[in-house]
Protein backbone atom coordinates (compact mmCIF):
# COMPACT_ATOMS: atom_id res chain seq x y z
CA UNK A 1 0.00 0.00 0.00
CA UNK A 2 1.29 3.59 -1.14
CA UNK A 3 2.09 5.42 2.65
CA UNK A 4 1.30 8.46 0.54
CA UNK A 5 -2.26 7.83 -0.24
CA UNK A 6 -3.05 7.44 3.87
CA UNK A 7 -2.46 11.52 4.02
CA UNK A 8 -4.51 14.35 3.91
CA UNK A 9 -4.63 15.85 0.41
CA UNK A 10 -2.82 18.70 1.36
CA UNK A 11 0.05 16.78 3.01
CA UNK A 12 0.10 14.55 -0.52
CA UNK A 13 1.21 17.33 -2.35
CA UNK A 14 3.95 19.48 -2.13
CA UNK A 15 4.12 23.25 -2.34
CA UNK A 16 6.37 24.69 -5.02
CA UNK A 17 9.67 25.89 -3.75
CA UNK A 18 11.68 28.75 -6.22
CA UNK A 19 15.08 29.86 -5.18
CA UNK A 20 15.54 32.87 -5.34
CA UNK A 21 19.39 34.50 -5.91
CA UNK A 22 20.16 38.39 -5.93
CA UNK A 23 22.93 39.09 -8.61
CA UNK A 24 23.33 42.64 -7.43
CA UNK A 25 26.10 44.66 -8.00
CA UNK A 26 29.33 45.28 -10.16
CA UNK A 27 30.87 41.96 -11.56
CA UNK A 28 34.61 40.94 -10.76
CA UNK A 29 36.70 39.95 -7.49
CA UNK A 30 36.32 41.95 -5.09
CA UNK A 31 38.96 43.62 -3.02
CA UNK A 32 39.04 43.13 0.96
CA UNK A 33 36.32 44.15 2.77
CA UNK A 34 34.13 44.99 0.14
CA UNK A 35 31.26 43.05 -2.25
CA UNK A 36 31.00 42.48 -6.10
CA UNK A 37 29.81 39.31 -7.87
CA UNK A 38 32.25 36.66 -8.55
CA UNK A 39 31.92 33.14 -9.34
CA UNK A 40 33.79 32.25 -6.17
CA UNK A 41 31.70 33.78 -4.08
CA UNK A 42 28.67 32.82 -5.52
CA UNK A 43 29.07 29.31 -6.12
CA UNK A 44 27.92 28.00 -2.31
CA UNK A 45 24.77 29.93 -3.02
CA UNK A 46 24.34 28.68 -6.39
CA UNK A 47 25.12 25.02 -5.89
CA UNK A 48 23.09 24.86 -2.61
CA UNK A 49 19.84 26.53 -4.89
CA UNK A 50 20.19 23.37 -7.27
CA UNK A 51 21.11 20.73 -5.09
CA UNK A 52 19.39 17.76 -4.32
CA UNK A 53 15.94 18.45 -6.44
CA UNK A 54 14.95 20.65 -3.22
CA UNK A 55 13.46 23.36 -5.51
CA UNK A 56 10.85 23.88 -8.81
CA UNK A 57 13.52 26.29 -10.31
CA UNK A 58 15.64 28.97 -9.88
CA UNK A 59 15.12 32.55 -10.36
CA UNK A 60 17.59 35.19 -10.63
CA UNK A 61 16.72 38.93 -9.46
CA UNK A 62 19.69 40.60 -11.36
CA UNK A 63 20.75 44.48 -11.04
CA UNK A 64 23.80 45.06 -12.27
CA UNK A 65 26.04 47.04 -14.89
CA UNK A 66 28.52 44.78 -15.94
CA UNK A 67 32.27 44.02 -15.14
CA UNK A 68 34.74 41.39 -15.63
CA UNK A 69 33.97 39.28 -18.69
CA UNK A 70 35.34 36.53 -17.52
CA UNK A 71 33.34 36.20 -14.26
CA UNK A 72 30.60 36.71 -15.95
CA UNK A 73 31.47 34.09 -18.44
CA UNK A 74 31.89 32.07 -15.10
CA UNK A 75 28.67 32.76 -12.71
CA UNK A 76 26.61 32.14 -16.07
CA UNK A 77 28.36 29.25 -17.26
CA UNK A 78 27.93 27.34 -13.23
CA UNK A 79 24.42 28.91 -13.47
CA UNK A 80 23.27 27.08 -17.03
CA UNK A 81 25.66 23.90 -16.24
CA UNK A 82 23.70 22.84 -13.00
CA UNK A 83 19.96 23.94 -14.72
CA UNK A 84 20.84 21.33 -17.35
CA UNK A 85 22.02 18.80 -14.44
CA UNK A 86 19.35 18.84 -12.69
CA UNK A 87 16.73 19.78 -15.33
CA UNK A 88 15.33 22.92 -13.50
CA UNK A 89 14.10 25.72 -14.97
CA UNK A 90 15.94 29.33 -14.26
CA UNK A 91 13.82 32.67 -14.80
CA UNK A 92 15.86 35.88 -14.63
CA UNK A 93 14.14 39.47 -13.21
CA UNK A 94 15.85 42.16 -14.03
CA UNK A 95 15.36 45.43 -11.56
CA UNK A 96 17.20 48.74 -12.53
CA UNK A 97 19.49 47.13 -14.61
CA UNK A 98 21.23 44.32 -16.79
CA UNK A 99 23.65 45.16 -18.86
CA UNK A 100 26.85 44.73 -20.46
CA UNK A 101 27.77 41.44 -17.97
CA UNK A 102 24.56 41.92 -16.30
CA UNK A 103 22.91 40.89 -19.49
CA UNK A 104 25.41 37.98 -19.72
CA UNK A 105 24.37 36.74 -16.33
CA UNK A 106 20.95 37.20 -17.51
CA UNK A 107 20.86 35.15 -20.38
CA UNK A 108 22.01 31.75 -17.92
CA UNK A 109 18.25 31.54 -17.88
CA UNK A 110 15.24 29.88 -19.94
CA UNK A 111 13.49 33.35 -19.72
CA UNK A 112 14.38 37.47 -19.01
CA UNK A 113 11.50 39.73 -17.10
CA UNK A 114 12.22 43.10 -16.91
CA UNK A 115 10.35 46.40 -15.45
CA UNK A 116 8.97 48.52 -18.29
CA UNK A 117 11.70 50.89 -16.96
CA UNK A 118 14.57 48.33 -16.80
CA UNK A 119 18.08 49.24 -18.47
CA UNK A 120 19.11 45.84 -20.49
CA UNK A 121 21.67 44.92 -23.34
CA UNK A 122 24.84 47.00 -23.51
CA UNK A 123 26.23 43.99 -25.61
CA UNK A 124 29.86 45.11 -25.88
CA UNK A 125 33.14 45.26 -24.38
CA UNK A 126 34.87 48.26 -22.90
CA UNK A 127 38.43 49.09 -21.55
CA UNK A 128 38.58 52.43 -20.13
CA UNK A 129 41.65 53.79 -18.28
CA UNK A 130 43.72 57.02 -17.90
CA UNK A 131 46.50 58.86 -19.41
CA UNK A 132 48.83 60.33 -16.39
CA UNK A 133 52.06 60.97 -18.56
CA UNK A 134 51.16 64.94 -18.85
CA UNK A 135 50.89 64.90 -15.38
CA UNK A 136 53.42 63.59 -13.78
CA UNK A 137 56.17 65.32 -16.34
CA UNK A 138 54.28 69.01 -15.29
CA UNK A 139 55.22 67.87 -12.06
CA UNK A 140 58.77 66.65 -12.22
CA UNK A 141 58.19 62.90 -11.65
CA UNK A 142 60.01 60.62 -13.80
CA UNK A 143 58.49 57.23 -14.55
CA UNK A 144 61.21 54.12 -14.25
CA UNK A 145 59.64 50.93 -15.65
CA UNK A 146 62.64 48.23 -15.90
CA UNK A 147 60.87 45.02 -18.21
CA UNK A 148 62.27 41.48 -19.99
CA UNK A 149 59.67 41.67 -22.82
CA UNK A 150 58.64 44.18 -24.97
CA UNK A 151 55.01 44.12 -23.95
CA UNK A 152 55.73 44.10 -20.34
CA UNK A 153 54.67 47.82 -19.96
CA UNK A 154 51.71 46.86 -22.31
CA UNK A 155 49.34 50.52 -21.60
CA UNK A 156 51.16 52.28 -19.02
CA UNK A 157 49.21 54.73 -17.90
CA UNK A 158 52.35 56.97 -17.06
CA UNK A 159 53.46 57.04 -20.49
CA UNK A 160 52.37 57.94 -23.66
CA UNK A 161 49.65 55.70 -25.54
CA UNK A 162 51.45 53.57 -28.44
CA UNK A 163 49.68 53.27 -31.59
CA UNK A 164 50.64 49.43 -31.68
CA UNK A 165 49.35 48.80 -27.95
CA UNK A 166 46.00 50.48 -28.73
CA UNK A 167 45.74 48.41 -31.94
CA UNK A 168 46.67 45.07 -29.72
CA UNK A 169 44.29 45.95 -27.26
CA UNK A 170 41.19 46.72 -30.01
CA UNK A 171 42.18 42.63 -31.23
CA UNK A 172 41.83 41.45 -27.81
CA UNK A 173 38.38 43.65 -26.98
CA UNK A 174 37.68 41.63 -30.26
CA UNK A 175 37.41 38.51 -29.16
CA UNK A 176 36.23 38.82 -26.19
CA UNK A 177 33.03 40.50 -27.59
CA UNK A 178 32.30 37.48 -30.57
CA UNK A 179 32.40 35.41 -27.16
CA UNK A 180 29.69 37.38 -25.64
CA UNK A 181 27.75 37.92 -28.92
CA UNK A 182 27.73 33.94 -28.86
CA UNK A 183 26.40 33.51 -25.45
CA UNK A 184 23.63 35.94 -26.72
CA UNK A 185 22.95 34.29 -29.99
CA UNK A 186 23.37 30.23 -28.51
CA UNK A 187 20.77 31.52 -25.77
CA UNK A 188 18.23 33.59 -27.62
CA UNK A 189 18.38 32.10 -30.38
CA UNK A 190 15.31 32.64 -33.12
CA UNK A 191 14.37 34.40 -30.46
CA UNK A 192 16.53 37.78 -31.59
CA UNK A 193 14.34 39.90 -33.79
CA UNK A 194 17.36 42.01 -35.07
CA UNK A 195 20.50 42.24 -36.25
CA UNK A 196 21.97 45.04 -34.90
CA UNK A 197 21.78 43.83 -31.34
CA UNK A 198 25.47 44.21 -30.21
CA UNK A 199 26.85 47.24 -31.22
CA UNK A 200 27.05 47.98 -27.28
CA UNK A 201 23.79 49.96 -27.49
CA UNK A 202 21.17 49.71 -24.39
CA UNK A 203 17.08 49.59 -24.04
CA UNK A 204 14.72 50.17 -21.58
CA UNK A 205 12.49 46.98 -21.01
CA UNK A 206 9.62 47.66 -23.20
CA UNK A 207 11.84 48.75 -26.25
CA UNK A 208 13.96 45.56 -25.26
CA UNK A 209 10.65 43.28 -25.90
CA UNK A 210 10.50 44.16 -29.54
CA UNK A 211 14.45 43.40 -29.89
CA UNK A 212 13.70 39.95 -28.68
CA UNK A 213 16.36 40.37 -25.84
CA UNK A 214 13.80 39.77 -22.81
CA UNK A 215 10.63 37.89 -22.61
CA UNK A 216 8.00 40.21 -21.13
CA UNK A 217 7.42 42.81 -18.74
CA UNK A 218 6.92 41.23 -15.45
CA UNK A 219 7.95 41.34 -11.25
CA UNK A 220 9.37 38.36 -9.76
CA UNK A 221 7.17 37.65 -7.28
CA UNK A 222 3.49 37.98 -9.20
CA UNK A 223 5.29 36.13 -11.87
CA UNK A 224 6.49 32.90 -9.99
CA UNK A 225 2.69 32.84 -8.63
CA UNK A 226 1.78 32.94 -11.98
CA UNK A 227 4.34 29.78 -13.31
CA UNK A 228 3.91 27.91 -10.12
CA UNK A 229 1.19 28.84 -8.50
CA UNK A 230 -0.80 31.21 -5.46
CA UNK A 231 1.16 28.81 -2.77
CA UNK A 232 4.72 28.76 -3.85
CA UNK A 233 6.92 29.45 -1.59
CA UNK A 234 10.09 31.68 -2.53
CA UNK A 235 13.36 30.74 -0.46
CA UNK A 236 15.45 33.95 -0.72
CA UNK A 237 19.71 33.27 -0.82
CA UNK A 238 21.08 35.55 0.69
CA UNK A 239 24.75 36.67 0.85
CA UNK A 240 26.83 36.68 3.55
CA UNK A 241 28.49 39.39 4.76
CA UNK A 242 31.94 39.05 6.22
CA UNK A 243 32.90 40.85 9.87
CA UNK A 244 35.31 43.07 7.96
CA UNK A 245 33.02 43.80 5.15
CA UNK A 246 30.04 44.60 8.10
CA UNK A 247 32.14 46.86 10.34
CA UNK A 248 33.85 48.86 6.54
CA UNK A 249 37.93 48.17 8.54
CA UNK A 250 39.52 49.22 5.50
CA UNK A 251 43.14 50.70 5.97
CA UNK A 252 46.30 52.02 4.49
CA UNK A 253 46.99 50.83 1.13
CA UNK A 254 43.50 48.86 0.59
CA UNK A 255 41.60 51.93 2.03
CA UNK A 256 43.34 53.78 -1.62
CA UNK A 257 42.38 50.72 -3.38
CA UNK A 258 38.96 50.40 -2.47
CA UNK A 259 38.54 54.13 -3.02
CA UNK A 260 39.76 53.34 -7.19
CA UNK A 261 37.37 50.13 -7.44
CA UNK A 262 34.78 52.96 -5.72
CA UNK A 263 35.33 55.25 -8.29
CA UNK A 264 35.74 52.83 -11.04
CA UNK A 265 31.83 51.03 -9.76
CA UNK A 266 30.03 54.35 -9.56
CA UNK A 267 31.56 55.31 -13.67
CA UNK A 268 29.52 51.81 -14.88
CA UNK A 269 26.38 52.75 -12.81
CA UNK A 270 26.38 56.56 -13.74
CA UNK A 271 26.63 55.14 -17.71
CA UNK A 272 23.07 54.02 -17.53
CA UNK A 273 21.44 57.04 -15.51
CA UNK A 274 21.97 54.98 -11.96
Amino acid sequence: MDLCSLLPAKFRRRRPRVALLRLDGTIGMARPGARALSDAALAPRIERAFKNGAFDAVALVINSPGGSPVQSSLIAARIRRLADENHIPVHAFVEDVAASGGYWLACAADDIWTDATSIVGSIGVISAGFGLDGFIERHGIARRVHTAGQSKSFLDPFRPEKPEDVARLEILLADMHVSFTDWVTARRGARLKRDDLFTGEFWTGRQALDTGLIDGIAHAVPKLKELYGEKVKIVPFVQRRSLLSRFGAQLGAEAASGLAQTVEERALWSRYGL
